[in-house]
């Protein structure tokens, strides 16, 4: 078994072994294309005891080692593993891997709770173990965009900042995402909110406040699956953020007004609908481009729906740079695309929120603790 990940140069050429554990939407749609598509790496092992689950990874990727069990994995010589099993399992997994020596990634949300979070992170810094977080929405196309327009200062100072991750899915689908036992760590807030909640710690810097609405509307649901939650953030600026399955019309994915100009951007990233159709980020065709009548639109004073504002190209999706930076820390020492540190303020806003809701209360988070997760 591998402790660490052969150096630049003791293996210039050889790519790197990566164990998948898990083979649901987040294994098959996401980690095992990207993985398999991204230079330096290969995918070596997937883990998943469904015997369907099993048959369509062989079918996907032919060379694949598959195992029923975790265990199995373990006695494997692998450079990364990469854990998109259900959340409940992140944390024993995650320990057992980093007190290998294994380098980790880990899908979001990395545990149920910011100290188990950190708990991680400190196994991972005593061990000197790479540990990452999969937040892929930071690669999505309106993030990247609206950080573009932040960066070149054409909204001038920022005040409000919207963002929407909604669905229309008045069925339920099952399954332990929609469970409300809590030591599954299902329903939205966890789930979308995850991604929502990260983006706007990422673009506006560590939450200082949070208010937040739960609510369980679908008959038969059992956890959350339509949330509000209102971050103030320690610079001032507010963030808006929603998450829903039961949106009849959808909103704009995201609206951010600034003292100059507003940026509003309707539709989804297309990188989810390519992966789930099976296309692949390999070079052969333009990977996460958006056609011109989806780009958002920049502007003041007028409404976008009516024609107001300048559109905005829309810079291309980069899923890919995720996995690509991961290789690059464990054969360069470059950086760690996402750490359990931030992480971990991410799921401080999230319990924040949960106990908002429960208790209809404005929920402070202690500077030291935002303070402490923004330089780590």
């Amino acid at each position: 078994m591998s402790t660490s990940a052969p150096s630049a140069s003791s293996a210039p050429t050889a790519p790197l072994r990566v164990g998948l554990i898990g083979y649901g939407l987040a294994g098959s749609v996401f980690h095992a294309p990207l993985v398999a598509t991204t230079d330096g790496l290969t995918l070596d092992t997937v883990v998943t005891s469904d015997p369907t689950r099993q048959a369509q990874a062989r079918t996907e990727f032919p060379d694949v080692h598959i195992a029923a069990t975790a265990d199995e994995l373990w006695e494997r010589d692998l450079d990364l593993v990469v854990i998109a099993s259900p959340n409940k399992t992140h944390v024993p997994l995650a320990t057992t891997a980093l007190e290998a020596g294994i380098p980790v990634v880990v899908d979001k949300p990395i545990a149920a709770t910011a100290a188990e979070a950190r708990a991680l992170a400190a196994l991972a810094d005593r061990s000197g173990t790479f540990l990452s977080v999969f937040q892929n929405r930071r690669w999505d196309n309106d993030f990247l965009t609206l950080r573009r327009l932040i960066a070149e200062d054409d909204l001038g100072e920022i005040q409000r900042f919207e963002s929407r991750f909604e669905r229309w899915r008045p069925q339920l689908k099952g399954g332990w995402r929609e469970s409300g036992a809590p030591e599954e760590v299902g329903g939205l807030l966890y789930d979308l909110g995850s991604h929502v909640v990260d983006q706007a710690l990422v673009l506006f810097g560590p939450a200082v406040r949070v208010y937040a609405e739960t609510d369980t509307r679908r008959p038969g649901a059992e956890t959350d699956d339509d949330t509000f939650l209102a971050i103030t953030h320690a610079n001032g600026i507010r963030s808006h953020l929603y998450v829903s399955a039961t949106t009849a019309q959808l909103g704009p994915r995201l609206r951010v007004l600034g003292s100059r100009a507003g940026y509003v951007k309707y539709g989804l990233d297309p990188q989810e609908g390519a992966l789930k159709e099976g296309l692949r980020p390999d070079g052969e065709l333009p990977w996460g481009e958006e056609p011109p009548h989806l780009w958002g639109r920049l502007g003041s004073g007028e409404s976008p729906l009516t024609g107001g504002g300048t559109p905005v190209p829309t810079e291309p999706g980069d899923y890919p740079a995720y996995y690509a930076m991961v290789a690059a820390a464990l054969r360069e020492g470059g950086p760690n695309p996402v750490t359990a540190h931030e992480a971990a303020h991410c799921l401080d806003v999230l319990e924040a929120a949960r106990r908002s809701s429960q208790e209809g209360v404005v929920v402070e988070i202690p500077a030291t603790v935002s303070e402490v997760s923004d330089s780590a």
